[in-house]
């Protein structure tokens, strides 16, 4: 597939490189590359042209949004047409206005997922791996067993497009929630991910859903 990661932060580096090892076509969306490449310890990811968000969503079979839940509209914004795009929300609302730990920005009747689908109603949204750290994510074999990763949204094509790459990404066992209402679970699940890294010392660990056998 041809994927658009946009984000530049430490998920979408996680993200771009790992699609790449899979044999994806991959650009990587930025606001502006050249104040991006200025970034104190910044490094070209091999085979990831970094470019603007519209460059890189043009034409792209799946949009990735990596960036900061609080900006993704701004940043979505700036991504050029989306219509009939599937895109994949990686992100949480996470308002660290208050310092840390982070509240959610919105939570209870409402998520990110939905504001995202209500503000681009042509767009093909899918919640998932917002549930994960970023190395998870793309490697969820460091850890010792499988676990449990999440898909919520209205477009069950699109949905099957996303599960079907967190498969090639590792993830064998993929919980499809149902509409895009769903995704206020997933995303109220990170205050508890957060006192669970808190006690855990590390961001390294993942919910596993046990049925009955």
């Amino acid at each position: 597939m041809q994927v658009a990661v946009l984000g530049t932060g430490a998920v979408g580096r996680a993200i771009a490189p790992r699609l790449v090892e899979l044999g994806h076509d991959v650009r990587l969306g930025t606001r502006d590359p050249a104040t991006t490449r200025a970034r104190d310890g910044w490094t070209e990811l091999p085979g990831v042209p970094l470019v603007t968000f519209a460059e890189a969503a043009a034409g792209a079979d799946l949009v990735v949004h990596a960036g900061n839940g609080m900006a993704a509209l701004d940043l979505l914004g700036q991504a050029g047409d989306l219509a009939g795009t599937v895109l994949l929300d990686v992100s949480n609302p996470l308002d660290f206005s208050a310092g840390f730990p982070p509240t959610l920005a919105v939570k209870d009747t409402d998520s990110l997922g939905e504001q995202l689908q209500r503000a681009f109603p042509d767009t093909r949204v899918v919640k998932s791996l917002n549930t994960v750290t970023a190395e998870l994510m793309v490697h969820p074999d460091r850890l010792p067993e499988s676990t449990t990763v999440f898909v919520s949204g209205e477009d069950d094509d699109a949905k099957r497009l996303v599960t079907g790459l967190l498969t090639e990404l590792g993830h064998r066992d993929v919980i499809d929630l149902g509409g895009i209402e769903t995704a206020r679970g997933a995303e109220m699940w990170l205050p508890l991910w957060v006192r669970l890294m808190g006690a855990l010392g590390t961001a390294e660990f993942n919910l596993k859903v046990v049925r009955p056998a």
